[in-house]
Parts: C-alpha cells; sequence; structure tokens
C-alpha cells in the first residue's frame, strides 16, 4: 500500500497550477515545496490556459470565489482535462452560499475534475443532501465517528459512482473512495483544525502526489490523506516539546512534510481498505 508514491513526487516534482484560496496561499505552496512538488498561482483569464498547459497538475479551490475567478477555473479545467492533466477540486464552503454551491456542482459537473476534496458538510451540499453549514467548517452532525462509519462509507461510494470521481471526504476520521473501493484513514491531530489552510494544503499536496501517479489516482490521493495526518501528529509532537502554540504547530507541519518519505509513512500509517460490494 502506496508504495514509492512519495518518492515519485520527490523524484518528478510535478509543477502545480494553483487557482487557490488568497487566505491560505503562501502555506499552500511552501507545503507543496515540501512535499517535493513546485507550484504556480496565476488566476488571470487571460493566462490561465496556457500557464495550465506548463503544468502536470491542477488545484481548484474555491475559498474566496468571485465572477472572475469562476471563468477562469473554468478555462483552467478544461484545459487541463484536454491535456489528460491531473484536475483535483476543492469545494470550500459549499453549502454556505448559492453561489459557492452552484459554482461547485457546475465545476464537479463539467466531467474535468478527476478527484474532489471536502469535508462531509461541503460533500453532502453537492449531494443535495447537506444537513447544515458552519461556513468552511463541516457541522457536528456531518461529523464522521466509528458508529456512523458503515453509513458514511456507503455514502460516498454511492458519490463516486453518481460522478466518476475519486472523493475524498476528510475529518477525524478520513474516507478516499475510489471505483473500488474506500480507505478509511485514522492519521491526524485535532489541533490540524485550530489553524486556518490545512484541507487547503491538504489539496495541493494531494494534486502533486496525484499528478505524479497518474496511474494511480485513488491510492495516490490516500497517500496524501495519510501523510498529511501523520504530519499532523508529528507537528503537534514538536509544539509540545517546543511548549509552543498553533503559529509554531503550522510551521512543525510545513517541515515534518518536508522530511516525510516513503518508509515513514508505511510505519505511522493507520490506513485499511474496504473493498466496493
Amino acid at each position: 500500500m502506496f508504495k514509492d508514491i512519495i518518492t515519485n513526487v520527490r523524484q518528478k516534482k510535478p509543477l502545480i497550477h494553483c487557482i487557490t484560496n488568497y487566505v491560505t496561499v503562501n502555506n499552500v505552496a511552501n507545503i507543496l515545496l515540501a512535499c517535493g512538488g513546485s507550484p504556480i498561482m496565476a488566476d488571470a483569464l487571460e493566462e490561465v490556459e496556457e500557464i495550465t498547459g506548463i503544468c502536470s497538475g491542477l488545484d481548484v479551490n474555491i475559498g474566496t470565489l468571485n465572477a472572475r475567478t469562476i471563468q477562469s477555473m473554468e478555462a483552467a479545467a478544461r484545459r487541463a482535462h484536454a491535456l489528460g492533466h491531473t484536475t483535483v477540486l476543492d469545494p470550500v464552503g459549499a453549502g454556505a452560499s448559492k453561489l459557492r454551491t452552484d459554482t461547485a456542482k457546475n465545476l464537479l459537473a463539467t466531467g474535468y475534475f478527476q478527484v474532489i476534496r471536502g469535508n462531509m458538510s461541503e460533500i453532502r451540499a453537492l449531494a443535495g443532501d447537506a444537513h447544515t453549514t458552519r461556513g468552511v467548517d463541516a457541522a457536528v452532525a456531518d461529523a464522521v465517528t466509528e458508529e456512523d462509519l458503515d453509513a458514511a462509507i456507503h455514502f460516498i461510494q454511492d458519490f463516486q459512482a453518481a460522478h466518476q470521481t475519486v472523493v475524498a471526504v476528510t475529518g477525524a476520521i478520513d474516507l478516499v473512495a475510489g471505483p473500488a473501493g474506500t480507505y478509511i484513514i485514522r492519521n491526524g491531530h485535532p489541533m490540524m483544525s485550530a489553524i486556518t489552510g490545512t484541507g487547503c494544503m491538504l489539496t495541493a499536496v494531494m494534486t502533486a502526489f496525484c499528478a505524479a501517479n497518474p496511474d494511480r489516482i485513488t491510492e495516490a490521493a490516500a497517500a496524501a490523506v495519510a501523510a498529511m495526518g501523520l504530519c499532523g501528529e508529528r507537528a503537534y509532537e514538536k509544539t509540545v516539546q517546543a511548549r509552543a502554540g498553533t503559529g509554531s504547530f503550522c510551521m512543525y507541519l510545513i517541515d515534518a512534510m518536508s522530511q516525510i518519505d516513503d518508509t515513514m509513512l508505511a510505519e505511522g500509517r493507520r490506513v485499511t481498505y474496504h473493498e466496493q460490494t
């Protein structure tokens, strides 16, 4: 499981085009560099197709959405799809407003995206099954727990089948569903939710992992989730040792990503696999 996925990222150094959230753009760029990828941020309609053309992956994040960037997202995704590049959609805050929900649904409906990554509230909003929303955070009612794990797996497998895209749902328990089954990932630490942008950072890392392993998209997406969670655990340990707080935790998280390799992931991952029935 996950053999050589990180090694491939570090060897290939995929260039990732990020049309992303300006709240978190610096950390997104830094964690991409830390995992072995290379970032380029461009959202002007006049250049997004050209920039996408020189990259091997596209990360579309709707966290700070506006009318101008919607056009850029559509154009870049269309170009990436035509070139056969990895495309990942992060529907940040879907369910919080009509604009966000409709934009994410429209982007997903193009069929251009190989992977979609969000919290359970965002994915439920795209399925028309949202309970409620807390802005960009998952609602408590939507949290994946051990008690409702089977139902959550069934839900995302149905969503995956309906949209023919790998679906990554992140939270206390992470799920990554592909056509053959679902990875259940229990790596991570609650402190990851105390800083802005861990989801945005993960989506960028996921894009790099998938771009470097294009024949193993579901496995690469799951490896990215497990690696990010493991880095969160290691960052928390460093934070406690330093008697530090959330600012240092963010720095240690990026540090951990710069140091992780396939051996560390194999030894530290807490992942099981549920085959599609």
